[in-house]
């Protein structure tokens, strides 16, 4: 077995769709429409990674409440500190670089346009 995707549900497709792809050059794998049940799926990959990020557009909803159950994704990069400084430079809203108890900097957040936290860890 192993993970196929993630779905989290958008209220602006296009925004998300410029997020993902610009934050983290996320490409679109394939796109579903589906106007009579007015819902579209979009899914996104990472180059050289096969895992699905899937987003979730309902063509009538206001946007979501994310509740208190849900925690963040996460990206790994081999360049935690340039990717944080990208980051910074384009304006996202993000954290400062973070760490745990005596360990060096090791990861941040940066949040999309629906409010999901995507955890940034330093690739191991």
């Amino acid at each position: 077995m192993k993970m196929a995707h993630t779905c989290v549900r958008v209220k602006d497709l296009d925004a998300s769709l410029e997020f993902y792809k610009k934050a983290f050059n996320f490409e679109e794998s394939r796109r579903r429409d589906f106007p009579e049940n007015k819902f579209t799926l979009v899914y996104l990959t990472l180059p050289d990674d096969d895992y699905e990020l899937e987003l979730t557009y309902n063509y009538d909803s206001e946007g979501y409440d994310l509740g208190n159950g849900y925690g963040h994704i996460a990206i790994s990069t081999n360049d935690l500190e340039g990717l944080h400084s990208k980051h910074k430079e384009e304006g996202f809203n993000i954290t400062e670089l973070k760490h745990l108890p005596n360990v060096p900097p090791s990861y941040y957040f940066i949040i999309d346009p629906d409010g999901y936290k995507i955890e940034v860890i330093r690739e191991k």
